[in-house]
Parts: structure tokens; sequence; C-alpha cells
């Protein structure tokens, strides 16, 4: 097979990598399939149920305590009895029944309440977060699925090439043109070609596990084809909004300063247990002989002496100073993400770009003159393979790089548009 055949070979598989690369049991699932998939997985369902948990625990604190019903006998004189007659009305035993009512000083019920609806709200973002963090290992491991796949074509094409040119040498080599040293390294480049391709299909066969794990999709792994649907290389990154705002707007920052806002409430609430609770209480009393209409009246409160809460006080300002660091850390890590994702995007797009338009047509070129002087006797053995294994190495360097750019720029994509509040698009696509 002659390098321009294999360029139009190859032309074909890429234009057509359905057709090329997947069997006909295989599934073929696009990139915004595998998201949708992803916005709903295991990890997402497992915070989905945390933020249920913590929509509970509002409703949990915020309700006053509870009354206490209270029922009592006494007054029973075990020497000399308690008389005769119906227990009731009768015998001389005080039966009485009573509730009591704890009023909570401090706003103690609005405090408690307003700590827990800010870890709801954290908990809220945590589950934005953690959709955001699946929806980028689920575009990596599609654009590491294609690019597998796209490597596989590629090897595939490399080896049925080598085959051909060993074959040919041996048919040479039988009509003494060619001397067998050449004919056992134009051997060893296709079995070499050959272990590529097994080493290519087992990469692709990890890949379609990797996003079968994030995606949970029904089909099995081994069956799982990713769609052609390569992002274009505009190498655009501007920002639709400042870093700050950027920043701000990101799920794990806003999860950190809603755990702020609670840990404040919390110090507000163990503040407030300096305000001691009133227990109010009355009970009704019913003591045949002197009364069958007693009532009384009663009021409970906590004395604090040598105690002031200081160590619950304590804990809390700890804990508000830990949400506070917390923060702030989330904050710095943040921003030099972002910024981090920006630099990535366009230097792999530079990269992907110049191989694209410069490096990759003139390795092209140079392994196309190379198969000619061979063919006319006007190169050697030597200087052909060298040519293709340039060629070889500038196609996988190529694919490469352009599979670092989609992730690079789908990262970007995700951390800017989902948190200025846009919806999570994948880039604009080149098939």
């Amino acid at each position: 097979m002659s390098i321009r055949q294999f360029f139009l070979l190859s032309s074909l598989l890429l234009a057509l990598p359905a057709l090329a690369q997947a069997p006909a049991s295989a599934t073929v699932v696009s990139l915004e399939q595998a998201l949708q998939a992803a916005r709903n997985n295991l990890d997402v369902a497992l915070a989905r149920n945390a933020l249920a948990a913590a929509r509970a625990d509002i409703v949990s604190a915020n309700r006053a305590p509870l009354p206490v019903l209270t029922a009592k006998l006494s007054q029973m004189d075990l020497q000399n009895g308690i008389g005769g007659g119906n227990f009731m009305t009768e015998k001389r035993v005080d039966k009485s029944i009573g509730l009591d009512w704890t009023w909570e000083r401090g706003n103690k019920r609005e405090l408690r309440t307003l700590s827990a609806e800010r870890a709801a709200t954290a908990a809220q973002a945590d589950l934005d977060e953690i959709r955001t963090q699946q929806l980028l290992g689920v575009q990596a491991g599609f654009y590491t699925l294609l690019a597998a796949q796209e490597r596989l074509t590629q090897v595939t094409l490399i080896e049925r090439s080598a085959a051909q040119l060993a074959i040919t040498a041996q048919k040479r080599v039988q009509a003494g043109d060619l001397a067998a040293q050449d004919a056992a390294r134009t051997e060893i480049e296709a079995q070499r070609a050959r272990s590529d391709v097994q080493l290519a299909e087992l990469d692709r066969q990890r890949a379609a596990l990797m996003l079968w794990q994030f995606t949970g999709l029904p089909t099995p792994p081994e069956q799982l084809q990713a769609q052609t649907d390569w992002p274009a290389l505009t190498g655009d990154m501007t920002m639709a909004n400042s870093l700050d705002a950027l920043v701000d707007a990101r799920p794990d920052v806003r999860a950190a300063q809603a755990r702020v806002q609670s840990a404040q409430a919390a110090l507000d609430n163990s503040t407030a247990l300096r305000r001691s609770d009133i227990t109010w209480g009355a009970s009704y009393d019913h003591y045949p002989g002197t009364s069958t209409a007693l009532m009384e009246l009663r009021m409970q409160m906590p004395l604090q002496w040598g105690y002031s809460y200081q160590g619950e006080i304590a804990r809390a300002n700890a804990q508000l100073a830990q949400a506070q660091d917390g923060l702030e850390k989330i904050r710095r890590q943040a921003r030099a993400e972002l910024q981090r994702l920006q630099q990535e995007a366009l230097n792999t797009a530079l990269r992907a770009r110049t191989y694209e338009t410069d490096i990759l047509p003139r390795a092209r070129k140079v392994a196309d003159g190379a198969e000619l002087a061979y063919s006319k006797g006007a190169m050697s053995l030597t200087d052909l393979l060298d040519a293709r294994r340039t060629l070889r190495a500038t196609l996988l360097e190529a694919l490469t790089a352009r599979a670092d750019y989609a992730k690079a720029a789908g990262a970007w994509q995700l951390r800017t548009q989902a948190e200025a509040g846009a919806p999570a698009t994948p880039p604009n696509s080149a098939n």
C-alpha cells in the first residue's frame, strides 16, 4: 500500500468513524448524551440525597420545644392506708395532671433554623459542584475515547501499510531484487505495527470503561462508541464576566460562603445560650378529703452559676474561623484553576492548530516524497522507514494535541458558562 493510498483510506475512515471502527453491535454515543447521563449518575444521586437530608434538618430546627404532659399519683399513706371507696373519687390519693412548656429566649429557634437553612444552601451548592465535576469527567472521558478510537484507526492503517510493504519485500527477495536483510527489517516493522494495534485497542477499551463508569449508560462498555464530535479550533477563551465574578459564582465557593453563614448563625445561637430558657407549668390536683380542685403553677429555669457556656461558644468560634479559612482557600484554588484552564485552552489550541496547518501537512508531504523516491530506486529502505515512522509519530501527536485542546476547551467552557449562569453546552463541533 502506498502512502497516497494510505492517506485516501485514512481520510475515508476518519470521515465515517462509525463505519470504520464500530462493530455491528456498538452503540454510538454523542457528547450531549454522555453529559446528560452524567447529570444523573450515582455521585449526583448521593449529593441529591445529602441535600434532601439537609432540607429535613430545617424542618427539625424550625420548631419550638414540645409541651410535656405529666400525670402522677402522690400522697399515698402507706402506714394508715388510703381508705375505701372508689379509687378516682374517694380514696385518699392525690391525683394530678399537668402541662409544662419551655420558652426559648434569645431567638434560639430563629438562629437554629437559619443555621440549618445555610447548611442546606451549602448542600445545594455541593450538588451543583458534584454535577459540574461529573460533567468535567465525562467530557474528558468522551474525548479520551474518541482519541483512542481514531488512534486505533490510524495505527490499523499503518499496520496494513507495513504488512503490505513486508509482503512486497518478500516477493522482491524471491525475485532477487532485494536483500534478505532488508526484507527482515520490513517484517520487524510489520510486527511492531501489529503490537501497536493491540496496544491501541487496549487503550480504547480502557477509555470506554472509564466513560461508562461516569455515565452509567445501559450499554456495556465494550460496545460503547464515541461519536466524532471534535470542537472547532477557535481559540476564543474570553471571559463572559470578570474573574472575581466567575470565582464567586462557582458552586464550591458558594458552598463555602454558605458554610461561613451557617457557622455564624451557630455562633450566635451558642451565645444565646447565656439567656436561660424558662419552663412554665400548671397542674390540676384532685385529693379527696382535702379538696377535689387544686391548682399548681410553677416556673423553672437553670441557674448559670460558674458556667456560661464558654465551651460551646469557643467551639462555635473555632468552627466559624475554620469555615472562613476554608472559604479563603477555596477562593484561591478557584481563581488559580480558572487561570490555569484559560492558559491550557489557549496553549492547546495553538498547538493543535500548528499541527493541523503546518506540521502534519509537511510530514505527509515528506512521506509521500519518500514513497515516490523509494519506488523509483532513488531512496534506501532505511530512509523510507524513517519517513514512515516520522509520519506515524506526527499523526499520533496531532491527534493527541486535538484531544488535549478538546478537553481544555470543554473544561474552560463548563467552568465559565456554567458558573456564570448559562447552560453548560458542549463546545462548537467540527466533525
